[in-house]
This record gives structure tokens, sequence and C-alpha cells, in this order.
């Protein structure tokens, strides 16, 4: 979804879209697990300071201070697999029902409060985006049908909505069947894709763009990894060998002492 750097233009516009920050990139809001899981060394359940329910995080920074710092927090996101975003169960409770609910009475939902935002904002509805990716326009419940693979949720958005056009961005945008090798749909692949791309070529101090760092510097850059950054700001000593994927305690995971540090030999000047 992201081809090779094709170079900076200046008639690229790098600034983030709304459609982009009010909808799509929330897409991440069904892959929330209802705890904040807090793991030791051995990314195993912390024994001091236990995994905390989502709806008693919020607004708690005091845990940082006073339970184990950030460590248990980036193992936990590290040792542990992000909730898996299905048609029938988009959000958990502890955002749907418990939201905020720690310092507040009331409990707020956070997929009301993104099409609550989303209209605040002005974003056209949910057909007015696939025609703007190029996609398909449902007209009625056996073509959203179709486009969603599932009938029933067709039906339900219809029963809610009367209509596909009136369907806000976010929830048909959440509720398309993923595409092949992804974790959102159609219509969030192309708005998302097409964010990145801009803000890659509309940017004239992007790291790959000649004149902005030298060759050897650029290959430097490359070799970084997120498990690198992790060891070098952090207390923790053993990581995943691909932070981005799910791995269980074992051969997976590795010695900070075995990854490549950061290369700064490209920036040193002569005499130095």
């Amino acid at each position: 979804f992201l081809p090779a750097y094709p170079g900076y233009d200046e008639n690229v516009d790098p600034s983030i879209a709304n459609v982009f920050a009010t909808a799509a990139y929330r897409f991440a809001h069904l892959t929330l697990q209802p705890l904040v899981f807090r793991l030791n060394e051995s990314y195993q359940e912390h024994p001091e300071f236990p995994s905390v329910p989502l709806h008693k995080a919020f607004f708690a920074p005091w845990r940082l201070i006073f339970e184990g710092g950030v460590d248990p927090l980036l193992r936990g996101l590290l040792g542990r697999p992000a909730k898996l975003a299905t048609q029938d169960h988009m959000l958990v409770d502890a955002v749907r029902e418990k939201l905020f609910q720690f310092t507040a009475r009331l409990a707020l939902d956070l997929g009301s409060l993104n099409m609550q935002r989303g209209r605040d904002h002005g974003l056209p509805a949910y057909n007015a985006w696939r025609k703007f990716c190029g996609l398909s326009q449902p007209q009625n419940e056996e073509e959203l049908a179709q486009v969603m693979d599932n009938p029933d949720l067709a039906k339900k958005i219809i029963e809610l909505y009367g209509t596909p056009d009136n369907t806000d961005v976010w929830l048909g945008g959440v509720s398309e069947p993923f595409v092949s090798g992804g974790h959102v749909g159609p219509l969030f692949s192309c708005l998302i894709a097409m964010q990145f791309q801009k803000i890659r070529q509309g940017d004239r101090l992007w790291w790959e763009k000649n004149g902005v760092f030298t060759n050897q510097q650029r290959k430097s850059l490359a070799a970084v990894s997120l498990n690198r950054i992790i060891c070098d700001n952090t207390g923790i000593r053993k990581v995943p060998k691909d932070p981005f994927l799910f791995h269980h305690q074992g051969t997976s995971y590795i010695s900070c002492n075995d990854i490549p540090a950061f290369d700064l030999r490209p920036w040193f000047k002569i005499g130095e």
C-alpha cells in the first residue's frame, strides 16, 4: 500500500487530512484490550504491579510514578496481543460503557464520540469517501451486504441509517472486512495509505530526500529498529525480534546486546 519513496513533490500537501485524524486512524480503537497489561522481566504478569482494567487507567499518571514506571507497560504492549477487531465484537465494554468512569459519574461511549466528532468536523458520509477512493457506493441493503460480506450487519446499518449514504464514515469504515494482509477494510486502507504517502512526499525535510542526509547517513538511519530504540531508552533488556508482531516468550525474544547499535560514524567530522 505504500510504494517506494518517489522523491519530494512541492505540490503535495503534507498536512493531516480531517478524515484521517477524525475517522480513519481511529480504527485502532477496535484493537484495545480490556486490560492494560503490566509484565515483569520474564514477560509474565507482574507480581507487584498486576495488569489494570483499562477503564481504571485513564487519567491515572500516578500509576507510572508509584507502580513500576513505564517498563512494565511497554512489556505489556510487546508481550501481549492486541484485540482482533471483528464485525461482531468491535469495542470492549471498557470504552463502550465505562469510558472515563474512573473520574466521572457518567461514563462515555468511544464509538459514539467518534461519530459525534465526525459530524462536528463536517465529514461527508461513508459513500462519499468510498467514491473518493474509487470504490463502489452501495445504494441498498443488498449491495451493502456484499461490501460488508455480512448480511446481518448490513441489515442493522440500514435499520439505523435508512441508507448507506447516511452512514457515518467511522462506523462504515470499521465495519468493512479486512483487506488481504491488513487490519482495516478497503476504505480506511485507502485513506491511511494516502495520508502516509502525502506526509512523506510533501515533506521537504523527509529523511530519504536527496540532500537531507548523505547516502551513508541514510543507510545508518534505515538500519535502526524499533527494538533497538526500546533498548536504548528503557530498562528493558530483552525484546521480540519484531516488536510489531506478537510472539510467545521464547526463541522469538532476543537480548538487547544482540541488536546492532545505531551507527553514528557517518556523522563524524574529520579530525573528531
